[in-house]
């Protein structure tokens, strides 16, 4: 359903540090997600993951849009704002994991969009 929340991201400096912390707050396992610094959740209920290189990072919420090139272009148009993931859109990984986008709205809140894996 669009709109759902559909994916959870949790950033720092570090992934695997990031993977210890919550691994051992939660008991967490994971394993290995996109762009090589990256960790997937498994068995949260919702889609998770973590990656480095992210220092004070806020969790990331997305959101389930069937068609990420009309929502992109509905925020832009609301006066938001859109950027692209970093190694996050090769064909492995949006066939594993979908495609995001990192959007903030028109007064500047983060949040961001989430087209899930065609399988």
């Amino acid at each position: 359903m669009t709109g759902e929340v559909s994916f959870i991201e949790f950033g720092g400096t570090d992934a695997m540090a990031a993977r210890s912390f919550y691994g051992k707050l939660f008991g967490w396992s994971f394993e290995p997600g996109p762009g090589g610094d990256g960790y997937a959740i498994d068995g949260v209920g919702v889609p998770a993951g973590v990656h480095g290189g992210d220092a004070g990072a806020s969790p990331y919420v997305f959101f389930r849009v069937e068609d990420l090139d009309a929502a992109v272009a509905a925020v832009v148009r609301l006066g938001g704002t859109v950027e692209d993931l970093p190694g996050g859109d090769d064909e492995a990984t949006a066939a594993i994991f979908g495609e995001f986008r990192l959007c903030r709205d028109d007064q500047g809140s983060p949040f961001g969009l989430h087209r899930p894996p065609r399988h």
